[in-house]
Order: C-alpha cells, then sequence, then structure tokens
C-alpha cells in the first residue's frame, strides 16, 4: 500500500497554490462508469495522450475498446502525442476555442495555472462517489481542495541500471553516496562502458539531477516553503548546484549527451539503456515502458533491470529517504460531455484497468488495489522506496507555477550546456507566477 504520509506530501504544492477561479464543466452530473454511459445522446471526446509507442499505447487503444463498448453513444477518439510537446500544445489549447475533451495532466501548480483558462471542468461532484478509493493521491490533482483532474499513476525517480553491466565493471552492490556513483561511473569507464545516459535534447531530464541535489540538500521544510513561496533563495539550493558542478567535471555522461532525446528513438537515452550502450539513466519509473517500445525484446531488457535511490550527498541537510517524484492524470476541460468525460476517468481507475495499465510498466498504480500487478521486478524495489518515504517532492516544475517551472527546466538547462550559472538557476523562478 501507498504511504499516506509520502503521498500527502506529494500533494502539498497543490493545496497551497494561491486561490484561482472554479469552473463547472457541461452537462449531466450522473454517474455510472462501471456499467452503461448515462449519456443521453452520441458524444466524441478526443483524448490526447502521451503514449505514442509501447506497450501502453496498446492498453489504450484496448482500453478504448472496452469503454466504448460498454457506454453506447460515447466515442473516445485516441489522439497520441509525443511527451514533450504537451508543454506548448495544451497553453496554446487552453487558449483557443477548441481544447481537447480529455488531456494529460500532471496536477501541481501547473494545473492550478491552467485553471485560470476557465476551461478545465470541477469534477468534483462526479468523481466524489469513487474518488476516495484512491487514498491521498488523488489530492495531488485538486487546487483549492475542487477535482480538476484524476491520477491513473504515481511516480517515483531514481537510477535505472543494468545489472549486467554492473557486473562486467565488478561493481557489487550499488552505490549509496554521491562519492560511491562517482567510483563506479570509473569503473565503468575503465571497462569501455559508458556510465549515464541523458536525454538533454529535452532539456526536463537534466532539471531531475539539480533537482534531486537540492532535495538531498535542503531540509523537508524549505523544500515547502520554496514551492510556495516562489523562492529558491535558501544557500542550500546554491549548495545544489555546487554539487551538480562537481559531478559533471567528472563527465558520467554519453558523448554528444546536450543533442540526445530522452525517450524517441534508439539512440535515446533511455535506448542507450536499453541496448546495453549505457549502464544507468536518472528517470521517471515509466522509463521500463519506454524502453520495452525501443528495443525489439522488452522482456530481456526488463530482467536485467534494477533501480536504485538518488544516493546521499555529504553534508546535506535533506532527509535521505525523501524522493522525487510525481504523477500522471487527465484532465476533463468543459466543452466534454457529462457524465462521459467522469466516467472514462473512473474506469481507467478501476482496479481491473489499472492492472492493465501497470502491466505496460508504466509506473505505480493510483488505486492501491493492483500494486500486486506491477510487471518489472525493479519496479517493485521503486515502489518500495516510494511508499517508504517521509516526503515525496514533486518534480519542480510541476509543483511551481507553469512559467517559474519552465524557467527552472531552462536554466538547469542551460548550466549543463555550460551558458548559465548557478545563480541564474535560483533566480528564475523568482517573479511573478
Amino acid at each position: 500500500m501507498r504511504s499516506s504520509r509520502a503521498t500527502a506530501a506529494l500533494a502539498l504544492a497543490v493545496t497551497t497554490v494561491a486561490t484561482v477561479a472554479a469552473c463547472s464543466g457541461g452537462g449531466s452530473s450522473s454517474s455510472n462508469a462501471s456499467g452503461g454511459s448515462t449519456s443521453s445522446s452520441k458524444v466524441t471526446l478526443t483524448w490526447w495522450n502521451n503514449a505514442t509507442t509501447g506497450q501502453l499505447l496498446t492498453v489504450w487503444k484496448d482500453a478504448v475498446t472496452t469503454f466504448d463498448a460498454s457506454h453506447p453513444g460515447v466515442t473516445i477518439q485516441n489522439v497520441p502525442i509525443q511527451n514533450e510537446s504537451f508543454t506548448t500544445k495544451i497553453p496554446l489549447a487552453l487558449e483557443g476555442n477548441s481544447p481537447p475533451d480529455i488531456y494529460q495532466q500532471w496536477g501541481g501548480g501547473q494545473e492550478a495555472t491552467q485553471v485560470r483558462s476557465g476551461k478545465l471542468t470541477d469534477l468534483t461532484s462526479s468523481v466524489s462517489s469513487w474518488i476516495s478509493e484512491l487514498g491521498p493521491a488523488a489530492a495531488g490533482w485538486q487546487v483549492d481542495g475542487k477535482q480538476y483532474g484524476v491520477p491513473y499513476d504515481l511516480h517515483v525517480v531514481g537510477f535505472w541500471y543494468r545489472k549486467d553491466l554492473f557486473a562486467q565493471a565488478g561493481i557489487t552492490s550499488t552505490p549509496t553516496t554521491v562519492a560511491q556513483l562517482e567510483a563506479d561511473d570509473a569503473k565503468l569507464k575503465a571497462h569501455h562502458i559508458t556510465p549515464i545516459a541523458v536525454g538533454s535534447k529535452d532539456r526536463w531530464p537534466d532539471a531531475f539531477w539539480w533537482e534531486y541535489f537540492a532535495v538531498r540538500e535542503c531540509p523537508t521544510s524549505v523544500l515547502k516553503n520554496a514551492m510556495t513561496s516562489i523562492n529558491l533563495s535558501n544557500s542550500c539550493f546554491g549548495k545544489a548546484s555546487s554539487d551538480l558542478t562537481a559531478f559533471l567535471k567528472t563527465s558520467p555522461f554519453q558523448a554528444g549527451y546536450l543533442g540526445t532525446p530522452s525517450q524517441v528513438g534508439a539512440g535515446s537515452s533511455a535506448g542507450l539503456v536499453a541496448s546495453g550502450k549505457a549502464a544507468m539513466e536518472l528517470q521517471g519509473d515509466w522509463d521500463p515502458g519506454v524502453m520495452d517500445g525501443l528495443v525489439s525484446d522488452g522482456s530481456t531488457v526488463n530482467k536485467d533491470l534494477g533501480w536504485f535511490p538518488f544516493p546521499s550527498v555529504s553534508g546535506g541537510a535533506g532527509d535521505p529517504k525523501a524522493v522525487l517524484g510525481g504523477g500522471d492524470g487527465f484532465t476533463c476541460t468543459s466543452g466534454a460531455a457529462e457524465p462521459a468525460c467522469g466516467e472514462f476517468l473512473q474506469f481507467l481507475d478501476t482496479p481491473s484497468e489499472q492492472k492493465q495499465i501497470m502491466s505496460a510498466g508504466t509506473g505505480l498504480p493510483a488505486n492501491p488495489a493492483a500494486i500486486s500487478a506491477i510487471a518489472v521486478p525493479a519496479e517493485h524495489t521503486a515502489e518500495t522506496a516510494y511508499t517508504g518515504a517521509d516526503y515525496v517532492q514533486i518534480y519542480f516544475d510541476t509543483a511551481l507555477p507553469t512559467q517559474p517551472g519552465q524557467n527552472l527546466d531552462n536554466a538547469v538547462a542551460n548550466f549543463f550546456a555550460g551558458q548559465g550559472t548557478a545563480q541564474q538557476i535560483t533566480s528564475s523562478v523568482q517573479g511573478p507566477a
């Protein structure tokens, strides 16, 4: 079972976001997701999601078929969109007159920013009969106590590594300190193995590194305050930049990492680990599902994968068991037909459908009833770290309002590229949200 204290911490940045105006979705508020739709006329719901490849794409296609069959008059139009495109496509869609009926939603301050458009449906009443099944996790998709989105999975970021490559380099245990990680990198290099892959072309993977150093350097109270005050002036954030500077000097990444995408193609950072060309990657627990779509035999890759948490830093004041994470969910827009839209979100969180989603190696289930269905062995190690964490820090670019979050990602990416300073990282999120 997921730790209630961890998931409550995940929700903190959302519940403390500044008040924004609510908007109600149109249509009937009745719901009957487990049976047939109560919609009285034929409706089509366009559904933007980021499953463009791998097993999850198949799961979503099957989900549409199953839902449509049990809900006469409702048609879900599946529209897969590459993950990195959502940053630009969603704001533009919400500014226009015809946003998708359902779209991928990561919650947090990012969702709160989107609510201001007036085009997100307040789902509170339509999900009230079942949302408690998800436990405290659902609060991560609330703004001012109102449910504007629903999660379908949860995530923890950590190191995915090739056990076979570690064995080749004579590494017998995973590192628990950054010094040990650097020593293992040296062993891998000595065996002509690229230690770590990173998809810097997409920029946000770089942010995971700086953010984890911040989580290890900063006390939990400082992290919480920084997200709500939109301010990174505490000295511990400067220490995170110093830690990252020192680590980058060890040259741990693949050649040409600044031009490497994170998830698209065999040459992506995920593809390099999947094919055995790199030993590890700091990434979310969707990584096995991504890797599965990039090689011919994903089951073999998953067998060779292991997982370990981000190591501790010397003298760091952060909680050594705290983790960086988040989750995936969906939001209905105000033009979407109800109750059909809410019913579809409920369907995705039923235990049976959650087990199908887990079979794709997407991460951890939003519904605790599906924990046993986690398909990738290493995912269980990640789940243990998640449930055992006293604090789950939402990815900074999601916990913060949209613009400051994007500013931070860009500042860290520039830092990786040698085009920015530590001061520019910490000052990037200050100012109007």
